[in-house]
């Protein structure tokens, strides 16, 4: 009786907040406020984690099955991209969307200038990067990712801002990594790696935008680029780190911006395998592995750098894994529900947020005791992306 009077409360508080979106956080501040992604229903929910609470919730963002977002530099406005192609401004104080536009056929992601002044979006159709103005969404730039000996446009992938007002990304058909130079935008230079292994799926850069990090659909390895360096060109480590291991099936592609990084290490999810990867960061060198449950997608580090949490892919999706990073061992494994999609961590890292997906909820675990210590009502959660990202390079 109690857990259906439970329910019932949480469905009459998640209705009421539905009605009250255009005035639900007008004039406050933005430091400890998030968004939740609700790709089901192409709508988002304004949170904030200082009390664990739904500020709003806003409506009509498309097709949000793949989204991601990035924040300006006053936290004020989160920018969210979309699989439908849409790109859409929200004001997070108010509750509502600013600006929406469709700039592509299927976009996969984005990021924003150091600067804050420019949006650039990469793009599966029709291929290539745009960029464009973060106050009203007009376009500075359409460049295209040619695939050598092919008049066609690569999809792009692995977009990410780096120091300089610059943005680097791969082409998936192309197996070329591009940075792009914006100090004149009205004519971005554009420097081309070639040649970096088949088929770079996705990718990160470390925190201080030195290293670019893609992963390889197509082979074993991963592609380094020191982008210090005078002449770019990609370096290859962990070369054939699947030779002579069992293959399991890839339902779902790792995402490479969710490594984890501390001091010492970077903790991969290997394709195809159920391990994680660790490289010793001095000479990007494989360390060890850890065997984990399942197919790994996210390996996410605490922002002090000392648990990885790690979730993993169909059907293996209601498991939750914390490893800790001095030992290299496993040190809880949690029941969390069926759709574990995404996780993120309050600034300071004292909880964790957790999407489940089929079970409607965000659940909030304290990563000191690691219980569970709150869940919120949300429809089909994906992503969680809270605004402290707006000072971080490479998200």
């Amino acid at each position: 009786m109690k857990t259906w009077f439970k329910l019932g409360v949480s469905l009459f508080l998640y209705l009421l907040l539905g009605f009250e979106v255009s005035a639900c956080v007008t004039g406050r501040s933005t430091g400890d406020m998030g968004i939740i992604i609700e790709r089901a229903s192409g709508s988002l929910l304004v949170v904030e984690h200082s009390h664990n609470k739904i500020l709003c919730r806003v409506e009509g963002l498309g097709d949000l099955s793949h989204a991601s977002a990035v924040y300006s530099r006053d936290q004020a406005f989160a920018y969210i991209f979309a699989r439908d192609g849409g790109l859409s401004k929200v004001d997070l104080r108010e509750g509502k969307v600013v600006k929406r536009i469709i700039q592509g056929g299927n976009s996969i992601g984005g990021a924003i200038s150091q600067s804050g002044k420019y949006i650039a979006v990469s793009n599966y159709e029709p291929g290539g990067v745009k960029i464009f103005n973060s106050d009203d969404l007009t376009l500075v730039a359409d460049i295209p990712a040619p695939i050598e000996g092919s008049d066609k446009r690569s999809k792009t992938v692995g977009l990410v801002d780096i120091p300089g007002e610059q943005f680097v990304y791969s082409s998936f058909e192309g197996n070329d990594i591009f940075k792009v130079d914006l100090t004149s935008p009205e004519k971005p230079q554009v420097t081309r790696i070639q040649n970096v292994g088949r088929q770079p799926y996705d990718a990160l850069v470390s925190d201080d935008g030195r290293f670019y990090i893609a992963g390889l659909f197509g082979e074993d390895g991963l592609a380094l680029v020191d982008l210090w360096e005078k002449e770019l060109k990609a370096k290859r480590i962990l070369n054939h780190y699947g030779k002579g291991e069992k293959k399991f099936p890839v339902y779902k592609m790792p995402h490479l911006e969710g490594w984890a990084m501390n001091r010492d290490n970077a903790f991969l999810p290997a394709i195809g395998q159920r391990q994680l990867l660790v490289l010793d960061l001095q000479n990007w060198k494989e360390e060890t592995r850890i065997d984990v449950k399942a197919n790994p997608v996210f390996a996410m580090a605490q922002p002090d750098g000392r648990q990885i949490w790690v979730n993993f892919a169909f059907p293996d999706n209601q498991w939750l894994q914390v490893i800790d990073a001095v030992s290299k061992k496993v040190v809880k494994t949690i029941e969390a529900g069926k759709g574990v999609l995404h996780m993120e961590f309050t600034p300071r890292g004292e909880r964790v947020w957790v999407s489940v997906r089929n079970k409607n909820e965000v659940q909030i675990y304290d990563t000191r005791t690691l219980e569970k210590v709150s869940t919120l009502p949300a429809q089909s959660p994906s992503g969680i992306f809270f605004t402290n990202r707006a000072h971080k390079i490479g998200l």
